[in-house]
């Protein structure tokens, strides 16, 4: 299906613009360490992600991506979590090759941008401005932002709203099953990076709008 040239830009952050698992899976292996468990490793942390820390700190307590822990247990480790995110935020995270090569192109380009992300904005804004793009979006859209989150269309929405653009010329840029459920619900086109966190299932079989592999392959796409 060919690319719509939008009027706006919604970006995801974790498994698109940015890989975090390095930092979220040293802060697993720690709280792990800290409650007497066996440490995960970072490839088992990379299946994991993609939800929210909530749920990946659930998943490591039971070592597997469905089902639920102790309810004790998650409450004494959630925590320790949190605390060890919050020092660990950016510490081993990076831009995935491409994307500064792809925000420098939406730029030039005049792209209303924002970012639309699952994380905390404890943890998100810090992350962006770390990482140096933290400016490059008008707004950012965290997971506490709102009362819903993806793949909830609210968070879409809202943004489409504050750049007073309707959904039909808006694009979502993503990784998930959760970003292409977001954009279908809201009436976004939806572009969808190879690498990203999707539980380890292609995620063309989720059928976005189009599949590439670098946010530096967005020109042969939009400049149609």
């Amino acid at each position: 299906m060919s690319i719509k040239t939008p009027e706006m830009v919604l970006i995801d952050v974790d498994g698109t613009l940015v890989d975090s698992v390095p930092d979220l899976a040293y802060c697993v292996d720690e709280m792990m360490t800290q409650l007497g468990m066996p440490a995960h490793g970072e490839n088992k942390v990379r299946e994991w992600v993609g939800n929210g820390v909530e749920r990946l700190t659930r998943r490591a307590l039971i070592g597997k991506l469905e089902g639920e822990p102790d309810e004790a247990l998650f409450e004494k480790a959630y925590p320790i979590f949190l605390e060890l995110y919050a020092d660990n935020t950016c510490k081993r995270s990076c831009l995935y090759p491409g994307v500064a090569e792809g925000l420098a192109y939406l730029k030039q380009k005049g792209f209303k941008l924002g970012c639309v992300t699952n994380k905390a904005a404890c943890f998100t804004e810090p992350l962006l401005q770390e990482l140096g793009i933290y400016d490059d979006f008008a707004i950012v859209i965290s997971g506490d932002t709102l009362a819903k989150k993806k793949p909830d269309p609210l968070p879409l929405l809202h943004g489409a709203e504050f750049f007073g653009v309707q959904p039909e010329n808006a694009l979502m840029l993503g990784d998930s099953v959760s970003d292409v459920k977001a954009a279908r619900a809201a009436g976004f086109q939806i572009i969808c990076m190879t690498y990203g966190y999707n539980h380890g299932v292609d995620i063309r079989e989720s059928n976005p709008d189009a599949v590439i592999d670098s946010m530096a392959e967005l020109p042969s796409l939009l400049d149609m």
